[in-house]
């Protein structure tokens, strides 16, 4: 069914949200074991849900509402070209990255690579299992970066779950050699505090610097203590990457307390993360800028030395936003978009019960020069599409669309779908596009949905948490320019000068 935008925009009243709650790879020949999340990643199973929310999203489809089960909906705009279903690596999709005719995609049981060469016809090329939450992934060069964030037995693909109040569990990074890109190799692994959620690359010509996001320290744990305010920089060098290792350990959120100086969250600012270290980075190397979405606190840095970043500027917003979870800026450098993670990605927050500035995207312009810039906030966006109460559904990973004079963004909302939206005008922003599916069930809340939607090239790619990848075109006055754009690589979190 495709309807347009206008016709649907929904402003129903759907019930109250859910609460927020050896060192090579085996390329697959067997079934894979599979990856078990931390506490604080997506959950695996459903949540029950009220019986007035099931026969709400049961109503809401029989009016046409919201799309029925396994049913799709677009405005006219995009026309979706391709859906590659989840293969060999049954477990969570999660991030994306780009090199040239290929795409890869994280799961939380390893990672998939794509020939995307075709758009409409993506084939796959390499299905490499290698269990470990995230699997946060990112592409340089002949090197391909992986992120564990699960406490693991050791460092090998082989590994299995281990308590991480034992001294001998390992978390962090791994890389690979993708120079034959059906054959990848596991190359190093690097051990770091807290593992690592996310990572950044900030390449340059002989090394990659990778900057490691994690957080929730515990002094239960031997190798993740509080108060972990701070990120690990790891140094890789291209031509001999086994001799990646932490370089240092920068403390972004400097206090005299045993908690750091971040935000302290409840009780002295209810339902706010505490601040224990970061969740995601976007780096601009063009501007030798980056922003940090750190819990409960979202930070402007200089990167000047990469070795040693320089905090800028550090703000909060205690009222609406529960969980900064990653960043993205506009081309000029003079605005950033920061996400809220409301829910931590589990819950259903795309109601009118949260409402339009919760879960949602803060804008804040950057004004003033060097290091004396400031984030001054503008405005929040959110989906105008309420979603039923069984669909998690929250602001997540998006990027820029490069036209000339205009901020333009794509974004995934988890079962919110797909979302093209402007904010040239900070304090006005619209969306101008989207794709979604109806939710996966309507009796329990069930995570799934885009964990990420980026524009690559003339299309964009969405990593669909149960469905697979999706390719779609959008054909748009306002973002036609962007389809003469091409990039040799990209890695959202290291942002590029599309215009350079």
């Amino acid at each position: 069914m495709i309807l347009s935008n206008a016709s649907r925009t929904r402003h129903r009243r759907l019930g109250v949200a859910a609460t927020a709650a050896g060192l090579l790879a085996a390329l697959l020949t067997a079934g894979p074991a599979a990856a078990t999340p931390d506490p604080g990643d997506t959950p695996a199973t459903g949540k029950a849900v009220s019986k007035t929310a099931r026969e709400q999203a049961a109503e809401a489809i029989a009016s046409g509402e919201i799309p029925g089960q396994d049913e799709s909906v677009h405005s006219a705009n995009i026309q979706p070209l391709a859906n590659i279903p989840k293969d060999a690596l049954p477990g969570t999709n999660s991030d994306l990255a780009f090199q040239g005719r290929y795409a890869f995609a994280g799961n939380y049981d390893g990672f998939r690579i794509f020939d995307i060469g075709n758009p409409k016809a993506p084939k796959t090329v390499a299905q490499v299992l290698c269990p470990g939450s995230q699997n946060d992934i990112s592409v340089s060069g002949d090197l391909l970066f992986l992120s564990t964030d699960s406490s693991r037995s050791d460092s090998s693909c082989n590994s299995t779950t281990q308590p991480a109040t034992e001294k001998s569990s390992w978390e962090g990074m791994k890389v690979f050699d993708i120079s034959d890109k059906r054959n990848p190799r596991y190359v190093a692994a690097v051990e770091t505090a807290c593992g690592s959620h996310t990572h950044t690359l900030v390449p340059q010509r002989r090394d990659v610097y990778v900057y490691v996001s994690s957080y929730s320290p515990s002094a239960a744990y031997p190798d993740c203590q509080p108060p972990h305010d701070g990120i690990s920089v790891i140094k890789v060098p291209r031509n001999h990457p086994e001799k990646a290792a932490v370089v240092n350990f920068p403390v972004l959120f400097p206090g005299d307390g045993p908690d750091g100086g971040g935000n302290p969250g409840a009780p002295t600012n209810p339902g706010v993360s505490k601040t224990t270290g970061c969740h995601d980075i976007t780096v601009l190397p063009s501007q030798d800028l980056a922003a940090g979405a750190c819990m409960g606190d979202g930070i402007l840095f200089s990167i000047k030395d990469p070795e040693h970043p320089k905090v800028i500027d550090q703000v909060q917003d205690n009222v609406n936003f529960a969980f900064w979870h990653s960043a993205t800026f506009n081309q000029k450098a003079n605005k950033v978009v920061f996400t809220d993670e409301l829910g931590g990605g589990g819950a259903a927050t795309c109601n009118a019960a949260v409402g339009p500035n919760r879960g949602a995207d803060g804008i804040y312009d950057i004004v003033g020069k060097g290091d004396k810039r400031k984030l001054v906030f503008r405005g929040y966006y959110k989906i105008p599409r309420h979603q039923a109460d069984t669909e998690n559904c929250v602001a997540h990973n998006g990027s820029l669309i490069p036209v000339k004079g205009r901020d333009i963004m794509v974004q995934a909302w988890y079962q919110g779908g797909v979302s093209v939206w402007e904010f040239t005008d900070s304090t006005k922003p619209k969306e101008i596009a989207y794709f979604e599916r109806g939710p996966l069930t309507t009796d329990t809340l069930t995570v799934g949905g885009a964990w990420s939607a980026y524009y690559y090239n003339g299309h964009i790619y969405a990593n669909d948490i149960a469905k697979g990848l999706d390719v779609l075109k959008l054909t748009d006055r306002r973002t036609d320019p962007a389809q003469r754009v091409r990039l040799s690589e990209l890695n959202v979190q290291s942002q590029p000068d599309y215009f350079d």
